[in-house]
């Protein structure tokens, strides 16, 4: 018999199961005491049988020229794909507001709230969706998933050009919806299977950033685009076929180069496929176990980081939406031209993307996730307070008015960080399944509203949008605040544990790091704030 299999190999977590469904670190503390003689030794019953055949009995060093090499290999074939996959959805999504100057709301006959029920309808799907979503990701191969769900999302997106009424453009905004929500699941799930946690916050800023580059690249799409006069299709027709033709294509060269993990890679030797596994140990929050875990579930929603990052997502999602959605539509009414208002656009990308590498950098220098998200949301009130009260008399004053647009999106650093937190400090594999979902289930509540606070009565300053988002701003302060206090309090009680004594609060060998414990449920877990 194997060690993998051996069912007397003995841990101090045997009743941890219970002692994490009443969340009492002095519980943990009791336990732990009464079995640190017998604690020395993984449990591989426990442990994904897949995962149990690259997993070493306890932690040992990889020197930091090896950790590059491996994480070149896996940029290569992991980080490259969410970063390229991420841009090609955003700019899939971008299309709708691109359009939205280009014709397309008079081709298709929209008036009132319907364009804003374009998007409002995506994530209404996304919100349905989204558990079932976590739940397959957890149990198929996701990269094979990710494939198909890139070539369905671009079928749709190319049947957009054939659209000639509201209920057409419904019907397949609402199936993007479907095939679009497993992207953004799939990848905290791959951040935290592949990379180190020091690793993470950069990995899920360089995909989330492409948020930014689709503003650059889709502008100028666009506008080229736009300047098709003549022909069978309408400029924005060819803008949905072309942008669907792309994803099909894309899908198909997912499907083909992206491994599903560690263990499944063809394309890495059979030593890197355990180094990459021993890599993410000190992660403790697991790699893979298909098992589901009721216990877990509990654990997960009466977690309060769990909700605290949900409420992130809400706070910082309900004004994306709109703004985004609505970009085109506001600076063209501060008196810009098309070409103007598409390249304004494309500095908006800039800035973006300069707001989440500073923030990753922030905090890698100071370690400090959430002080760094409190810093980036104090430009969101001041851009959307100007936003509310400058006046569009002159030329001077409008472009300052964009300059206020700009700064007002400062506060997109603490969704992309808090959903690396959530990568890093949700361990069990059940737990982090539901925690990723009602993140996004929150996320896509949030995206779904963000545009109907536009109203078409309120236009063109929207003071009804502005006001809901400095409420959310408001929100979103309280909310760091409080999940800083609550993280930096856990840890305080675990080091206090192990100050006392207790091995398994200190466990340096980290032998339990595989074994699908969630963080409250493992002592030894320390999180990041």
């Amino acid at each position: 018999m194997s060690k993998h299999d051996d069912p007397n190999m003995v841990s101090p977590y045997r009743d941890m199961q219970q002692v994490g469904d009443k969340h009492d670190l002095g519980e943990v503390e009791r336990t732990l005491s009464s079995d640190l003689d017998k604690g020395d030794q993984p449990r591989y019953d426990k442990v994904d049988k897949e995962l149990a055949q690259y997993v070493a009995d306890e932690a040992f060093e990889i020197s930091e020229t090896e950790n590059a090499r491996l994480r070149k290999l896996i940029d290569k074939r992991v980080l490259v794909i969410m970063i390229t996959t991420y841009f090609i959805q955003a700019i899939d999504k971008g299309t709708l507001s691109f359009s939205s100057i280009m014709g397309i709301r008079e081709d298709t006959g929209l008036h009132d709230q319907q364009y804003a029920w374009l998007t409002t309808c995506i994530y209404i799907t996304i919100l349905i969706v989204e558990y079932p979503q976590n739940y397959i990701i957890a149990r198929v191969p996701i990269a094979k998933y990710l494939s198909f769900m890139i070539i369905a999302w671009g079928v749709v997106l190319a049947c957009t050009a054939l659209c000639k009424d509201f209920t057409g453009l419904v019907v397949v905004r609402t199936l993007l919806g479907l095939f679009e929500s497993a992207c953004q699941p799939a990848f905290v799930i791959l951040s935290s299977i592949w990379y180190k946690r020091e690793e993470q916050a950069s990995r899920v800023t360089y995909w989330y950033m492409m948020n930014g580059a689709q503003q650059i690249f889709g502008g100028l799409l666009a506008y080229c685009f736009s300047l098709i006069k003549n022909g069978p299709l309408k400029s924005w027709q060819w803008l949905f076929l072309s942008y669907g033709i792309v994803s099909v294509l894309y899908g198909l060269f997912v499907g083909w180069w992206m491994p599903d993990s560690p263990m499944r890679a063809k394309c890495f030797l059979e030593e890197d496929k355990r180094l990459m596994v021993e890599r993410v140990r000190a992660n403790q929050t697991g790699v893979q176990n298909r098992k589901f875990k009721k216990a877990q579930v509990y654990e997960a929603l009466k977690d309060p980081q769990v909700w605290g990052y949900a409420l992130v997502q809400l706070c910082t999602t309900l004004p994306t939406s709109g703004l985004g959605s609505f970009q085109g539509i506001i600076i063209s009414s501060f008196g810009f031209s098309l070409l103007e208002t598409q390249l304004l656009a494309m500095v908006l990308g800039f800035y973006i993307i300069i707001v989440l590498l500073g923030s990753v950098w922030i905090v890698k220098k100071t370690k400090q996730n959430l002080l760094t998200m409190l810093g980036f949301c104090i430009p969101s009130f001041i851009g959307t307070i100007c936003l509310m009260t400058v006046p569009t008399d002159t030329k001077t004053q409008k472009i300052g008015l964009v300059i206020c647009y700009y700064i007002t999106l400062s506060f997109w650093s603490a969704q992309t960080l808090a959903l690396s937190m959530l990568s890093r400090n949700v361990g069990g594999q059940t737990k982090k399944a539901v925690a990723v979902a009602l993140n996004f289930i929150i996320w896509a509540a949030g995206n779904a509203i963000g545009p109907q606070v536009f109203l078409d009565s309120d236009k063109p300053r929207y003071f009804i949008a502005f006001s809901t988002h400095l409420g959310c701003y408001s929100l979103l302060v309280v909310v760091i605040v409080g999940l800083r206090f609550y993280l930096k309090h856990q840890n305080k009680k675990r080091d206090e544990l192990a100050a006392t004594g207790v091995q398994e609060a200190a466990d340096g060998r980290m032998i339990h790091a595989f074994e699908d414990l969630t963080d409250k449920e493992n002592a030894n877990f320390r999180y990041v704030y």
